[in-house]
């Protein structure tokens, strides 16, 4: 990479944004990881948006910005979610990223260059039994980013989503054991993804090498993904 980027990365500290921040690593990106947990370059709360300004000030230009904070939120059917969990869930996976791409867009269109990653889910398309929380939240990160991406197609800051199949992560491993199953055996290649696979994909979709597609959803779901 002939210029150094800088990137924020989301939930930088575990799962896909702890793999997408080393993989951007390798590629000479130096990598700013934001995160509630101790040893994040910046302690965020991605749905506290004044703490996310804050941030975004102190970090200083960002060309790369990787949305991967995220929960699972409530497993079990839609009524008995409890309130404060549904509003939980979108707090975190949907206000975070509105709160994220507030703070950066900006810049990045000022210098006419960007790259945004969202991770949503192949939930977000297939909607996943009692994980409705997480199945609307991932489906509307998928919208949000179709909608950034139009607005920002001509700018040079291109936004695209990443729609995993259930990944070997720490926030799955506290999903139900009988939950993890069921979602296992839709994938046609019968196994859960590695979160280093997902970053091959974020590493192209936050490089110079992406240069013709924004607004788009790129599923890595083993096959399960049918549309």
């Amino acid at each position: 990479m002939s210029v150094r980027r800088t990137a924020v990365v989301t939930g930088g500290l575990s799962g896909i944004g702890r793999a997408a921040a080393a993989r951007l690593a390798e590629d000479g990106v130096r990598v700013l990881t934001f995160d509630i947990g101790a040893g994040a370059d910046f302690h965020v709360d991605v749905t506290d948006a004044d703490s996310v300004r804050i941030a975004a000030v102190q970090a200083g230009p960002i060309d790369i910005l990787v949305n991967s904070a995220g929960i699972v939120g409530p497993n079990a059917p839609l009524w008995e979610i409890p309130p404060d969990g549904w509003e939980r869930t979108f707090a975190v996976n949907v206000r975070g990223i509105f709160n994220t791409c507030q703070a950066f867009v900006p810049g990045m269109r000022q210098r006419g260059w960007g790259r945004i990653v969202n991770i949503a889910s192949i939930a977000g398309k297939d909607g996943n039994p009692n994980m409705s929380p997480y199945s609307a939240s991932k489906a509307a990160v998928i919208a949000l980013t179709k909608s950034l991406g139009k607005e920002l197609a001509t700018s040079g800051v291109l936004v695209n989503v990443v729609a995993p199949a259930v990944i070997a992560t720490p926030m799955n491993a506290l999903t139900t054991p009988e939950v993890l199953a069921h979602l296992t055996s839709l994938i046609p290649m019968k196994r859960l993804g590695q979160a280093e696979e997902v970053a091959e994909l974020v590493a192209w979709l936050a490089s110079d090498r992406l240069s013709y597609s924004t607004g788009a959803v790129y599923d890595i779901s083993g096959g399960r993904a049918t549309y």
